[in-house]
């Protein structure tokens, strides 16, 4: 994976890296040359003799990496020095043998084959990654279902709703990218081989049956014809995971905006090491949510290059393909390393009751003045309770008064709405609506991923 190798750590993780490193790559690659070599054998197409001695050299420790990094400029990919190496090294085992290495194959079959190999992987570690973030936040939001907290609209306040809600409405997004990625899967998952034009003609009529044993050797599906110049496959994994770090970021977005120490409703895990200031050291800075939103970022362009590379030449493609390389891997890395980072900080988030309490309070009352609106509004009208209410907040606010105090003191909201109908009215607990069912619904749809069968690999 093209990087910094200084923040590897910071924008991947140790797992995706190995899904994507230079010789996880190539062995990929080799996987899919000694699956062809068996089911080129397999369908008559090659000696079987050949076989063993091309599966044996078909491992990425007997390739000079070095040799292969500074051939693939010239070349222009990958896969022609790779195969130049493979078949030296089985030529020097079995000279009959190393004639039919890559037999019918293109570099983009090997190339894109590998690819998918390694997305297959990738989706794994993701997947593993997603169904932790969602048990956390599931746990979280049963915890906190009924907890009340200040609910902002345009940064400001506008009425209370649960903590638990706000946690269900991130588990929500999580629970509909479980569901994205398990389907892709369907349509991801298919291998690649057309030979030099897509037709195969290099196998005659043996083509479709090779293929097919091809994908069969490889765990893969067969498509109904090669996919060179058509994209939409490894695009749509770029897209989904453009959307999983969106999401993530809106998260981040929220956890850092509550962290705020005006605010200072919720916090990141408390670790070693953990964001601290180089110079101020009562500072906790919310450094998960930091590698999150710089993900949020970044992700968006990557994911922009993907699209842009869909637009393809005739058979084969001219820069399109190629700038899918790098860009898709990067793209891996981020996601991981955004999902490492949120799963622990959903796991062990730090909710400050106290203060959760103080900021529903911080407007005197007023947040709920909707409540009481509604309920004077049934016994004279909307239109006429809310001149009151309205009246009402402005006086409070003018006079550094709780609104309950106001309220109380006029005569003609009185003569509605008694003192325990006020009290009722302006605890915010009486007024959150219908969080505690939405949390449930959304706990409900976890519930049913967690125990699909595709959900459980």
């Amino acid at each position: 994976m093209t990087m910094n190798q200084l923040t590897a750590f910071m924008f991947s993780t140790e797992a995706m890296q190995a899904v994507f490193s230079s010789s996880s790559t190539v062995q990929r690659m080799l996987d899919a040359e000694a699956a062809l070599a068996r089911a080129e054998a397999h369908c008559g197409v090659i000696p079987p003799e050949a076989v063993q001695p091309i599966a044996d050299q078909c491992r990425a420790e007997r390739i000079d990496l070095d040799k292969l990094a500074q051939a693939a400029g010239p070349a222009g990919n990958l896969a022609i020095p790779l195969v130049k190496q493979l078949t030296a090294r089985v030529a020097e085992a079995d000279a009959e043998a190393a004639k039919y290495v890559h037999w019918g194959a293109t570099s983009q079959d090997i190339i894109d084959t590998g690819m998918v190999l390694q997305l297959r992987d990738a989706l794994d570690v993701i997947g593993r990654d997603l169904a932790a973030l969602a048990d956390a936040l599931a746990a979280q939001a049963v915890r906190y279902k009924a907890t009340p907290l200040v609910g902002r609209t345009w940064m400001q306040h506008a009425l209370p709703i649960t903590l638990g809600l706000k946690l269900a409405g991130w588990l929500d997004g999580i629970n509909r990218h479980q569901q994205r990625l398990a389907d892709i899967r369907s349509r991801l998952l298919f291998v690649q081989f057309g030979g030099a034009a897509g037709t195969l003609a290099s196998l005659g009529d043996k083509g479709l049956d090779v293929a097919a044993a091809l994908a069969q050797e490889l765990g893969l599906q067969l498509p109904d014809t090669p996919w060179h110049t058509q994209r939409d496959r490894i695009t749509e994994v770029a897209t989904t995971l453009g959307m999983i770090t969106g999401s993530l970021g809106k998260m981040a977005r929220d956890v850092s905006l509550h962290m705020q120490t005006d605010v200072g409703e919720l916090s990141e895990p408390v670790a070693e090491g953990k964001g601290g200031s180089s110079t101020m050291p009562h500072k906790r800075n919310p450094v998960g949510c930091a590698v999150a939103l710089t993900a949020a970022v970044r992700v968006p362009g990557l994911v922009a290059t993907m699209l842009s590379g869909m637009v393809q030449e005739h058979e084969r493609a001219l820069g399109g393909w190629q700038a899918e390389w790098d860009t898709l891997p990067e793209i891996a890395g981020l996601t991981a390393a955004v999902l490492q980072q949120m799963v622990q900080v959903a796991a062990g988030l730090g909710v400050s009751e106290d203060r959760l309490k103080q900021n529903l309070d911080a407007t005197h009352g007023q947040i709920l003045a909707e409540a009481v609106t509604l309920a004077l509004g049934a016994k004279m009208g909307r239109l006429a309770a809310h001149k009151l209410v309205e009246k009402a907040c402005q006086a409070a606010s003018a006079g550094g008064r709780h609104l309950r105090e106001v309220l109380g003191a006029d005569p003609a909201i009185a003569a509605e709405l008694s003192p325990s109908d006020l009290d009722r009215l302006l605890d915010p607990a009486n007024y959150t609506g219908q969080s505690a069912a939405f949390v449930e619904r959304v706990l409900a749809t976890h519930r049913q991923i967690k125990n699909t069968p595709r959900h459980q690999e």
